[in-house]
């Protein structure tokens, strides 16, 4: 069975940098700082699910979009084009996120759902830019509500199965708590230069087990992932706003990246029991 997709939402990614007013890179020393994300807490009516469904989402638009419009530059990072983005990208966009809220997730195989959850969050993200396009940075989106929030990550403008979603409902009561998987986070994109890439191609329930595999790659060997200089090891801001999903503390979160990392670069984090600092570039991860 083929399922066609939609969700007329838009949201973004909630990693939120500690200190206000920052746009571009967030730097913050000292491996026991706090983290700025929310807690994962489950919502469950998200549980229900088919391990013995053949049905598949049918991405195809989306795939075709991030064709079209993600690429990589010379410093390897996949940017998006938003002023390239057509009339008829944009209206087959808002099919493909329409056809995502109609579409019966519970009866749906584990693998098939997460290739679902990723690819709305990306979806939304870049429907949202597009629609506050040009912007310095997703940050400046403001939709959500509270006091000290910024971003939109809060505001509920998804709508799956009947319940509306945010981008945090999304990350934080879906993904992260149903999967405890933190390649979760090399997969899902806040449309920030700092932020693992946007893929290229829509995740699917075939191909989400490999696709995080090489997301988490590309990340950890990338400089936004891990840097090693006389200042010692500074990583991305992810590793301490997840610290709780990549390990109980720096040596597992060291351990983590050596997983991920080339043989080169495993051999430099081996040499290393605590990591100095962090950083993270909020800049919009546009094509200039």
């Amino acid at each position: 069975m083929l399922f066609h997709l939609t969700s007329p939402a838009l949201s973004g990614r909630s990693l939120r940098a500690l200190g206000a007013g920052v746009v571009a890179v967030v730097a913050m020393v000292g491996a026991g700082a706090g983290h700025a994300a929310p807690d994962a807490e489950l919502w469950d009516r998200w549980l229900a699910h088919d391990p013995q469904s053949s049905a598949r989402v049918d991405h195809g638009a989306w795939s075709r979009l991030l064709a079209t419009h993600v690429r990589a530059d010379a410093d390897r990072i996949h940017r998006f084009d938003y002023g390239a983005v057509s009339e008829s990208d944009r209206t087959q966009l808002r099919i493909y996120l329409d056809s995502l809220s109609m579409t019966p997730i519970g009866l749906l195989r584990r693998t098939e759902q997460l290739a679902f959850w990723i690819n709305l969050y990306n979806a939304l993200t870049v429907d949202l830019v597009i629609d506050h396009f040009p912007v310095p940075s997703i940050r400046d989106i403001d939709l959500s509500s509270g006091l000290f929030s910024d971003g939109p990550w809060r505001r509920k403008l998804a709508v799956v199965d009947g319940a509306p979603l945010s981008l945090d409902d999304i990350e934080h009561r879906i993904l992260r708590p149903i999967w405890s998987d933190p390649r979760v986070h090399y997969a899902v994109n806040c449309a920030a230069l700092g932020c693992p890439d946007l893929a290229r191609e829509a995740y699917t329930g075939a191909t989400v087990e490999a696709m995080l595999e090489a997301a988490a790659a590309r990340f950890v060997n990338h400089r936004r992932g891990v840097s090693i200089s006389s200042d010692g090891l500074v990583l991305s801001s992810l590793y301490d706003w997840y610290a709780e999903d990549f390990g109980a503390d720096d040596r597992a979160v060291i351990d983590h990246l050596i997983r991920y990392a080339d043989t080169d670069l495993a051999a430099a984090l081996g040499q290393f029991d605590a990591i100095e600092g962090y950083r993270y570039d909020w800049r919009l991860n546009r094509v200039d």
